[in-house]
């Protein structure tokens, strides 16, 4: 049994789409990160960080935070979605750290000046957006040469859909000279969107 610390955000929603992907059984614990529940001392001693997600697996008293650390530990424990060997392992690998280095915090940070900042400046709204922007076409590029971000569906896949689910049509709208029809981002999306396991993750916890 996995205990499963999140919220609803793009990153704690990568862990319950694996989650049900791998059919492992887990409770669902809200941290509510609009009241500050992540800085409770129940919740640090699991994640000294004071983010979601965290896991705590009860089979060897594993506890892990960092989305990317959980989807490789659960592809690991599971042997799903992520390749044994290489160069396969390597290229999804590869993709998750894209996720997590750049287009997830570029597009939190676009999100933040854009929508919820005290203060607009320009500057920073049009900066986080054009690299958003920037990096979407990236994806697009690298989606009309395969299915997949690593090849097959893998944990690189599942990281990345929440934040670009969330995005796209604002980028797509905001900057088209940049990102052009995004063709290969929309059929992704699309199939991701059809899978069951994806359907059921993207629901925890109920907002």
């Amino acid at each position: 049994m996995i205990d499963l610390y999140t919220w609803t955000t793009p990153n704690g929603r990568k862990i319950s789409i694996m989650l049900e992907e791998c059919a492992l059984p887990y409770e669902v614990h809200p941290v509510n990160i609009g009241r500050g529940e992540q800085f409770a001392p129940g919740f640090v001693a699991i994640c000294p960080n004071s983010k979601i997600p965290a896991i705590v697996d009860r089979d060897g008293g594993v506890s892990l935070f960092e989305s990317g650390a959980i989807l490789i530990y659960l592809a690991e424990k599971t042997g799903r979605l992520l390749p044994s060997r290489n160069p396969a392992r390597a290229k999804v690998l590869e993709w998750l750290m894209w996720q997590m280095a750049n287009i997830g915090p570029m597009l939190g940070q676009a999100n933040h000046f854009a929508n919820t900042a005290a203060e607009k400046i320009p500057y920073a709204i049009d900066r986080y957006i054009t690299e958003s922007a920037r990096l979407t076409k990236v994806m697009d590029d690298r989606l009309g040469r395969t299915d997949y971000l690593g090849g097959e569906y893998s944990i690189a896949d599942i990281a990345t859909y929440p934040w670009v689910r969330a995005g796209f049509e604002l980028l797509r709208g905001a900057k088209p000279d940049v990102i052009g029809e995004g063709a290969n981002v929309s059929r992704w999306l699309a199939a991701l969107a059809s899978r069951p396991a994806v359907v059921k993750g993207m629901a925890v916890p109920p907002a």
